[in-house]
C-alpha cells in the first residue's frame, strides 16, 4: 500500500452529513474511529461495497476527534499506533499529538474511500435482531435502515465518566469532563479545581498550570509515572521512510518486539516490574524534589496495576506553588467550591473533570437487543463476556470491535482491531460463500473461553497488584485487558472458525 502522509490542517477532510440514510445494507459499521475505519476498509478490499458507517458527529476519528484537551496525546508509539496498510512516513514525533493522530484518520478514510459510505450526525440510539427477517433493524436520530450484519466499533473511550459527587450539580462556576473541553472558558487567573490524576490530567495540568492563579489537584490514587523519549523526526527520517518503505516496515517491527518486552512483567511475574519501578521511583525522586510531595505523589502499588503513565512536564507542574495536590478525598461540592473529607472548603471558578470513561458498562451495551429482546447490557449483567471481544452469543450477526478483554496495557490497539476485522471478515466471507443468513457464536465457546481468560488473570499484575483500577467491572474482574501477548491474541483471533458458531440458512 502506498505511504500516508498526515496532511496539514487546511487539508483535513470534513464529513458531509446531508446524504439520506440508506434503507438497507449488508453491513451497518456504528462509528468511524480506528475500528470502523479498518473495517470498512477490509470490507471494500474484500468488494463488499454495500456498507455504511453511522457517525454520531459530523467527523471521523473517534476518540481522536472527540478528545481535544490541551496536550492531549497518544502514549504508544507513532509507527506502531496506526494501521498496517496505511503507514505514514511523516509523523512529526516518536508520540504524536491528538491533531496529528485526527488527521491521520481523516486522510485515511478519504484516501481508502471510506468517507463516501459515513453519514454523519447519525447517533445510534437502538438496534435491534429481528429474528423473521434474520436482519437488523439499527436506529438512529436521523432515521432506521436494515442490516445483514452490524459491526460496532464506539470504542471503550468514548462516553465521559462523570463521578457521582455529592452536590457536583450545584455548583456555580463552570464545569466540564476533559473529553468534553469547553474551549469557551477562559482559565485565566482562575482558581480551578482538576478531579483526577489519570492520563487525560497529567496531560493538560502542565499545559494549564502557567495560566490559571491557583490550581487544586485532587488525587485519589497516584500514578506511576516514567519518562516521556518523545524525539522529533526529521526531515532526513521522513525522506528515508518515504523513499524506502520496507526501512518504515523494520522500524515498527522493532518497536512492536520492544513493546511486546513488557508483557512478562504484567501477565507471569511481578518481578520483571522491578526495573520500569526503580524507573519510575528515580523520575519522581528527580523531578519532585520536596519530600512531603513526593511521598504525596508515590504510588502504594506495584507499577502496571493501573496505566503506566508517561510524562516529563507534570511533576515540575504540580510543584509549582500555584499548586496543591489534595488526596483526603473529596466529600462533596457546594456552590463556591470542593469539600473534603477534613471538612475544608476549598474555593474554586471552575473544576475540570478528569474521570475517565465508561470502559466496562459501555453504553452502546444498553441500546442492543439480540435474540428474544434481550439487551445486551442485561446479558452481560455488570461483567462482560465475549468470544475474543468479538462476538456474543444470542447476538447473530453482530460483532464488537474493541469488545471486553481486547484492551492493552503497553501496544497499539489498532493491532487488536485488525485481527478482530480479520475474523469478522471471516465470517462474512462464510455468509456470502456458504448463503448463512446467520452466524452466532456458541455459548459454550464463550463461557469456555472466558473461562480461561480469567484463570490467566489470576497471576497478574493487574489482579496482584494491590490497586483498583477502571480495568476491573462491576464483580471485580478484569474484562478490560488482554492477559497475554498481542501476537497470540493475532493467532488466535483472526481466523474464524466455523465450528466455534452455529451457522443457519435462510428460513
Amino acid at each position: 500500500m502506498p505511504a500516508t502522509a498526515v496532511p496539514a490542517p487546511a487539508e483535513q477532510v470534513a464529513l458531509h452529513v446531508d446524504q439520506p440514510l440508506p434503507d438497507h445494507v449488508y453491513v451497518a459499521i456504528v462509528g468511524t474511529g480506528a475500528a470502523g475505519i479498518a473495517m470498512a476498509h477490509q470490507l471494500k478490499e474484500a468488494g463488499v461495497d454495500d456498507l455504511v458507517l453511522l457517525e454520531k458527529a459530523a467527523d471521523v476519528g473517534g476518540t481522536w476527534r472527540a478528545n481535544d484537551y490541551p496536550g492531549c496525546a497518544c502514549d504508544v508509539p507513532s509507527h506502531l499506533y496506526s494501521f498496517s496498510f496505511a503507514p505514514n512516513p511523516t509523523w512529526s514525533r516518536a508520540y504524536s499529538s491528538q491533531p496529528e493522530i485526527h488527521a491521520y484518520m481523516q486522510k485515511v478514510a478519504a484516501e481508502q474511500d471510506v468517507l463516501r459510505h459515513v453519514r454523519g450526525n447519525a447517533e445510534v440510539i437502538g438496534a435491534e435482531w429481528d429474528e423473521a427477517t434474520q436482519r437488523w433493524t439499527v436506529t438512529t436520530v436521523r432515521g432506521s435502515l436494515t442490516a445483514n450484519v452490524v459491526v460496532a466499533g464506539p470504542g471503550p473511550l468514548n462516553d465521559p465518566k462523570i463521578p457521582e459527587i455529592e452536590g457536583l450539580g450545584s455548583f456555580a462556576g463552570q464545569i466540564f469532563h476533559s473529553a468534553l473541553w469547553d474551549h469557551d472558558v477562559d482559565l485565566t487567573g482562575k482558581r480551578v479545581a482538576v478531579i483526577g490524576t489519570g492520563a487525560s490530567a497529567i496531560q493538560f495540568v502542565p499545559r494549564i498550570q502557567k495560566q490559571v492563579a491557583h490550581l487544586d489537584i485532587y488525587q485519589r490514587t497516584a500514578p506511576w509515572i516514567v519518562p516521556k523519549l518523545n524525539p522529533h523526526y526529521g526531515k532526513r527520517r521522513h525522506a528515508l521512510y518515504t523513499r524506502l518503505p520496507l526501512a518504515q516496515r523494520i522500524a515498527r517491527t522493532l518497536i512492536y518486539w520492544r513493546q511486546e518486552l513488557l508483557v512478562p512483567g504484567f501477565v507471569y511475574d511481578r518481578r520483571f516490574q522491578a526495573i520500569p519501578q526503580k524507573l519510575a521511583e528515580t523520575h519522581l525522586k528527580r523531578q519532585v524534589p520536596d519530600p512531603v510531595l513526593r511521598e504525596k505523589l508515590r504510588p502504594k502499588y506495584t507499577i502496571g496495576c493501573k496505566r503506566i503513565l508517561q510524562a516529563n512536564d507534570y511533576y515540575p507542574a504540580v510543584s509549582k506553588p500555584n499548586v496543591d495536590v489534595i488526596d483526603t478525598g473529596i466529600k462533596a461540592v457546594t456552590p463556591e467550591g470542593v469539600v473534603t473529607h477534613d471538612d475544608v472548603v476549598h474555593p474554586c471558578d471552575v473544576i475540570i473533570l478528569g474521570t475517565g470513561f465508561h470502559v466496562t458498562d459501555l453504553p452502546i451495551t444498553t441500546l442492543i437487543r439480540g435474540k428474544g429482546g434481550v439487551r445486551m447490557s442485561d446479558h452481560f449483567d455488570g461483567s462482560p463476556q465475549c468470544y475474543y471481544g468479538t462476538s456474543v452469543d444470542g447476538f447473530p450477526n453482530l460483532f464488537l470491535l474493541l469488545g471486553p478483554n481486547t484492551g492493552l496495557g503497553h501496544s497499539s490497539v489498532i493491532f487488536m482491531i485488525e485481527a478482530q476485522v480479520a475474523h469478522v471478515m471471516g465470517a462474512v466471507k462464510a455468509m456470502r460463500d456458504r448463503g448463512i443468513a446467520e452466524v452466532e457464536v456458541r455459548a459454550d465457546v464463550v463461557k469456555a473461553h472466558n473461562a480461561t481468560l480469567q484463570q490467566q488473570m489470576k497471576r497478574t499484575v493487574w489482579t496482584q497488584g494491590g490497586c483498583d483500577s477502571w480495568y476491573l467491572d462491576s464483580k471485580g474482574k478484569n474484562t478490560t485487558l488482554w492477559p497475554g501477548f498481542t501476537w497470540r491474541f493475532r493467532q488466535l483471533a483472526a481466523t474464524f472458525n466455523p465450528a466455534d458458531y452455529v451457522l443457519t440458512g435462510r428460513r
